[in-house]
């Protein structure tokens, strides 16, 4: 499986490309950070976020796209951009019919980490270990959506495999609630 983490943000937003699956360790395939200038226009910053998305989904095809879920901040301007930011890949994937997860920050630092309020040096420090690499993802936005892609790896495919199971039971449920009939 490929995954697609998506760290949203209007300043800078954090994509990270990883593979992996069953009994495999995870891959890093790509990974870099969008920067928009703040003194641009938000249609024209978000637009060059969607550009730089898009391009990654057709170069990268990724199987499931994961984003930060947004948290609530005291800079009601910081949170206004990310939520936008992150409307971005959420459409992108329902747009090209990819699976999307939103993971809250602890759950990626908890699937990380074994902490959920690890800080970002230590994010930083495991993703680089977990996906062997020589160098540390720089800045730190690069390294959450590392993160993520990681945790939705680690995470989603065990959660589709419950919300497939779930789906089977209920339509045998419905099923034999109309055979009764």
């Amino acid at each position: 499986m490929r995954v697609l983490g998506v760290d949203p943000g209007l300043t800078r937003c954090g994509l990270g490309v990883v593979d992996g699956g069953l009994g495999r360790p995870p891959r890093m395939v790509a990974v870099g950070v969008i920067r928009t200038p703040s003194g641009d226009a938000t249609a024209e910053r978000l637009l060059t976020v969607q550009t730089e998305i898009d391009e990654w989904i057709a170069r990268y095809q990724p199987d499931a796209i994961a984003v930060e879920r947004v948290f609530a901040r005291h800079d009601v301007s910081t949170i206004m951009g990310t939520a936008q930011a992150s409307a971005i890949p959420m459409l992108a994937a329902a747009r090209l019919g990819l699976p999307l997860a939103m993971h809250t920050p602890s759950e990626v630092k908890a699937a990380v980490t074994g902490n959920g309020r690890a800080d970002k040096a230590q994010v930083t420090t495991m993703i680089t270990r977990i996906l062997r690499l020589e160098q540390a993802p720089r800045p730190a936005d690069a390294a959450d959506a590392l993160a993520l892609a990681v945790c939705h790896l680690w995470r989603g495919g065990a959660q589709e495999r419950i919300d497939a199971a779930v789906a089977v039971q209920r339509r045998a449920q419905a099923s034999a609630r109309r055979v009764a009939r």
